[in-house]
């Protein structure tokens, strides 16, 4: 069994009345890509957020690694190793390729207050915005505004900013969307690679990327986990099946 690197134990969200996210456990361990899926309002945009500290819990606890990160602000949870990228990107688009991904270093190196001034001596953010840039498959592209790349290259960006940080853990909030196919199959290869020495969590609705890609998934619905699991378990599970698969349980 390979390392839990995030482990969320009975998360509950209420918005008054409503309950959101209803006692949902979920571990994600490193070395693989671990999918959320579910209908529309089944508490998947909630969970993520839970976890990345966007929303608090009202029950429940998050632990990263050992870490009990239940009460961390986001930036503090970046700092301690967890990753996110948003269903809308989230970059700097008058800036370069290269200077968007050596702020996200900068943010977690050991004296993020110098972001704006001095960091042109701090060879290590620069060796690692480098890093992230070519692992992201934007090499070649590192002085290139970053509003004049194509959809996919600003996803790519923001994969990048995140890797730069060294995450144990990286949250991918529909990664997918909007994208051509030619896109999305880059965009598909290169969450395939993320998983190498560290966890991924992904939300997402094109359910032949998902398949293509999670080690394991959990379905969600109605803010509860109905199946977590093997994908062809999770495939042919009757409860998943009539809540959001319908026939596609019938793909080999």
């Amino acid at each position: 069994m390979h390392e839990i690197a995030l482990r969320a134990e009975c998360l509950q969200k209420r918005f008054g009345g409503l309950a959101a996210v209803r006692d949902v456990s979920i571990d994600v361990h490193v070395g693989e890509i671990h999918a959320v899926i579910g209908p529309n309002g089944a508490g998947k945009s909630t969970l993520i957020n839970l976890l990345s500290g966007e929303l608090f819990a009202n029950a429940g606890e998050i632990l990263l690694g050992a870490t009990n990160i239940t009460a961390f602000a986001p930036d503090r949870r970046a700092r301690a190793g967890l990753g996110r990228a948003y269903q809308k990107t989230t970059i700097f688009p008058k800036f370069s390729v290269h200077e968007n991904v050596r702020l996200a270093a900068q943010a977690r190196s050991s004296a993020p207050l110098r972001m704006f001034g001095g960091v042109q001596s701090d060879t290590e953010c620069h060796r690692r915005a480098a890093d992230a840039i070519g692992n992201a498959g934007l090499s070649g592209r590192s002085q290139v505004i970053a509003d004049r790349l194509s959809h996919g290259e600003q996803r790519q960006l923001e994969i990048a900013m995140v890797l730069a940080t060294d995450p144990r853990i990286i949250l991918l909030d529909e990664p997918l969307a909007g994208m051509g196919q030619s896109e999305a199959r880059e965009i598909i290869a290169l969450i395939a690679s993320l998983k190498i020495g560290r966890a991924v969590l992904i939300v997402e609705h094109d359910m032949d990327a998902v398949f293509e890609l999670a080690d394991r998934l959990t379905v969600m619905q109605d803010g509860g986990v109905i199946a977590t699991g093997l994908p062809q378990e999770v495939r042919t599970h009757p409860a998943v099946r009539a809540a959001y698969l319908g026939n596609y349980g019938d793909v080999a």
